[in-house]
C-alpha cells in the first residue's frame, strides 16, 4: 500500500542576504531579531579575540605589554563601549524572547473569531519597556565609560 505524497510548493529565496534584514510584515520585531543575531555574532567575535589576546600573556611580559599597547587606542575604547551596548541589548532582548517563548506574553488560547486578537499587542509594551531600559542603561554606561562629569 502506498501513501499519497504531499507536494509542497517551494518558494525560492529571491531576497538573498538583504532578505535577512528585511522586516516585511513583521515590523519592529524583525529588526530586533536581526539586531539580536548581529549582537550575538559580535559578542562571539569579541570572545574569540579576547581569548587570543589573553593568550599573549603566556609568551612573556614583553609580548603582553606590546599587545596591551596595541589595543589601548581610542578605536578599541569605542569598541569596548560598543561591546557594552551590544551585551545590554542582547540581554534585554533575550529576556523578551524568553518571556515570549514560555508563553507569558502570548495570552490564553481563544476561539479564532474575527477580528482576531493579536499577541503583538501584549508583547509590544514589554518590548518598549525593555528597549527603553536598554537605552537608559547604555546612556548611563556612556556617562561612566567616558567619564562625563
Amino acid at each position: 500500500m502506498q501513501f499519497p505524497t504531499e507536494k509542497r510548493k517551494v518558494y525560492p529565496n529571491k531576497l538573498g542576504l538583504p532578505g535577512w534584514a528585511y522586516a516585511g510584515k513583521y515590523r519592529i520585531e524583525r529588526y530586533l531579531y536581526t539586531l539580536h543575531r548581529l549582537t550575538g555574532l559580535g559578542i562571539l567575535l569579541y570572545l574569540v579575540l579576547h581569548i587570543h589576546v589573553t593568550g599573549f600573556k603566556i609568551r612573556g611580559q614583553e609580548a603582553w605589554e606590546w599587545v596591551m599597547n596595541a589595543v589601548g587606542g581610542t578605536i578599541f575604547h569605542l569598541g569596548e563601549y560598543a561591546l557594552f551596548a551590544a551585551v545590554i541589548f542582547h540581554a534585554a532582548n533575550g529576556i523578551r524572547l524568553i518571556l515570549t517563548q514560555f508563553g507569558y506574553l502570548l495570552g490564553k488560547p481563544m476561539r479564532p473569531v474575527y477580528p482576531y486578537p493579536l499577541a503583538m499587542m501584549r508583547q509590544r509594551p514589554v518590548m518598549i519597556l525593555l528597549m527603553a531600559l536598554t537605552v537608559i542603561i547604555v546612556i548611563y554606561g556612556a556617562m561612566d565609560f567616558f567619564a562625563f562629569e
